[in-house]
């Protein structure tokens, strides 16, 4: 009891710190917090090497010609880039809305978009990575009204998880969690809402195996699963930086629809190639605003870790 108090303690002290520096954020201009981001992206990439050696070995595999030039100047461009991204979610909810959500969201073929997420009443499916500003791209599709429902694991402090949620929440995006949520998830496609995904999360040994950047990588089953399961439509979508601070693009990359798609991505590991090979196709006009600090590259195929014995 008395080790839950001082978790939860800690807990909200944390949150209050991380509150506190939102607040701290937002009295500063964007120009200042994009000048700050590339002090810090020297400091985490010259002298601090936060996670060098994860972000070094997925560069060479992704670009094997590249000099080590190239991948420090790489590196230092990421970290810009994830730190400007962290600041600009503190604006987020203050400066785009209904009616000035043009002067920082550019859409690429919004008649494209609209078609797709208005046709029929059937389930969507819509899948991005940890590339742009994939939160500000489920907050601008919830805000051009086209509510989504994502899935996730929370985060170990709960007050936090609940202001993120909060924040996601705004325009109409919903979270679900990662572990007990299936029969909501099913009851949710099968009413026709529309699912958004990150499919590039490593999904284990158990996974389904693809290729990522020419090297195995394993993906959750489940990503494609929901698309042929309940014959929805799948959507790649991206919200890439095209500009300065609060600068985007959002478009749709390609779509894979169950009942029209030709025969090889018609089945679990066709369908989750497609839509990796879609993902990578991205990461490549834009290599910098990829996350190539987490372990998207994790085991072997064909190799299983043995089952724990219960006690």
């Amino acid at each position: 009891m008395e080790s839950r108090i001082v978790q939860r303690t800690v807990d909200y002290s944390v949150y209050l710190f991380v509150r506190l520096l939102i607040c701290l954020v937002q009295t500063m201009r964007l120009e200042t917090c994009h000048r700050a981001a590339r002090s810090l992206a020297w400091l985490f990439t010259d002298v601090l090497r936060i996670r060098y050696r994860v972000i070094e070995e997925n560069l060479r595999h992704a670009y094997p010609q590249s000099k080590a030039r190239q991948r420090k100047q790489l590196t230092r461009a990421m970290w810009e880039h994830l730190f400007l991204l962290a600041t600009e979610v503190a604006f987020t909810r203050r400066k785009i809305h209904a009616t000035s959500w043009r002067k920082f969201i550019r859409v690429n073929d919004a008649s494209l978009m609209a078609s797709i997420l208005l046709a029929e009443d059937r389930p969507k499916v819509i899948v991005s990575g940890h590339y742009g500003n994939f939160e500000l791209g489920g907050y601008a599709l919830a805000l051009f009204g086209f509510p989504t429902f994502s899935i996730a694991r929370p985060l170990d402090n709960p007050y936090i998880n609940d202001f993120l949620n909060d924040f996601r929440g705004t325009t109409g995006q919903f979270m679900l969690p990662k572990k007990g949520s299936s029969q909501q998830i099913e009851q949710l496609l099968s009413e026709g809402a529309t699912l958004a995904l990150l499919g590039d999360q490593a999904a284990g040994d158990r996974g389904c195996w693809i290729e990522f950047f020419g090297r195995p990588a394993s993906a959750h089953k489940a990503v494609a699963l929901f698309s042929l399961g309940y014959d929805a439509p799948m959507l790649v979508s991206y919200t890439r930086r095209v500009g300065g601070p609060l600068e985007y693009e959002t478009g749709i990359e390609g779509v894979a629809d169950p009942r029209t798609s030709e025969y090889k991505i018609q089945n679990v590991r066709g369908l989750t190639q497609w839509y990796s090979d879609q993902l990578e196709s991205l990461v490549r006009v834009a290599p910098e605003q990829y996350w190539w600090l987490h372990r998207r590259w994790k085991g072997e195929p064909g190799k299983r870790r043995p089952r724990r014995r219960a006690a």
